[in-house]
């Protein structure tokens, strides 16, 4: 019962969310609870935490968690303000950093799905900006009636994203992204992980993407056939449309877990 209220209340598993909690606290200076001239203790850092979830997940108005959690709407944008970067400074060390050895390896158990050497699957995802400030609509014009933002990520087959280019302003598509995106930096720099693979007796030690068919024809990239004739080429697409599935997984889980751009936006940070 616990857990399902966890999941429907902040989009997560409980385990998760503790976690969370746990190690946002030790960061959150203002998670210490100070007592009024009464002697009554001030707000938990449950209940920052449960505000600023809370708002994250559903893009709710700071006012609308005074009820929930009994805290008040300066007191919640304060905490929401508080927590972004204190989840960005717990784990960003771990979740966005680049790809290890091990993890490298363990891409390329891609292997298993008729695609050794492959390191993910690459797309871009217009984000629907409806709240967008009136003073920066003209930076954010997509192709839609509301602005948006154009998000590039590269995502494995357990959907752990390990490349995302997120922001840039002006009407873009997947190219013009790729052109400032930093994906291939430390591969130019020589500072990227070794990869080595073997197909049909020959051996590369550069892995790829799977990509759709806007992107160039650069050897970083596995594109699928568009007019398979044959047997094998019919049966190259479809595997190469199954495994590309992942980066539509995670674009899906993302427009779904978080409705912050979806929501009343009052703190803008760039």
């Amino acid at each position: 019962m616990i857990k399902q209220f966890c999941r429907r209340r902040f989009r997560m598993r409980r385990h998760l969310f503790k976690h969370i909690k746990k190690a946002v606290k030790i960061m959150i200076t203002t998670s210490k609870r100070k007592c009024d001239a009464t002697g009554k203790e001030g707000l938990s850092a449950l209940q920052k935490c449960v505000a600023a979830m809370r708002t994250l997940a559903y893009g709710v108005p700071a006012d609308a968690v005074d009820e929930y959690v009994h805290i008040g709407e300066s007191t919640a944008r304060e905490a929401l303000q508080y927590f972004c970067p204190a989840v960005i400074e717990v784990f960003s060390d771990y979740y966005l950093r680049a790809p290890t050895a091990d993890d490298v390896a363990r891409h390329l158990q891609g292997e298993n799905h008729g695609f050794p050497g492959m390191l993910g699957s690459i797309d871009c995802m217009h984000w629907e900006w409806r709240n967008c400030s009136t003073s920066w609509k003209g930076q954010f014009k997509g192709r839609g009636k509301h602005p948006s933002m154009i998000l590039e990520a590269v995502a494995s087959h357990d959907l752990w994203i390990w490349h995302a280019y997120f922001g840039m302003p002006a009407s873009n598509n997947d190219i013009n992204v790729l052109h400032r995106s930093p994906i291939f930096s430390s591969y130019l720099r020589g500072r990227s992980t070794p990869v080595s693979f073997t197909v049909n007796g020959r051996t590369y030690n550069t892995g790829y993407y799977l990509a759709d068919g806007i992107y160039q024809e650069w050897a970083a990239f596995v594109k699928t056939i568009r007019h398979p004739m044959e047997q094998k080429t019919r049966h190259f697409a479809t595997q190469q449309k199954s495994a590309r599935k992942n980066i539509e997984r995670v674009f899906g889980l993302l427009q779904f877990e978080d409705q912050l751009m979806v929501g009343t936006v009052l703190i803008f940070i760039i």
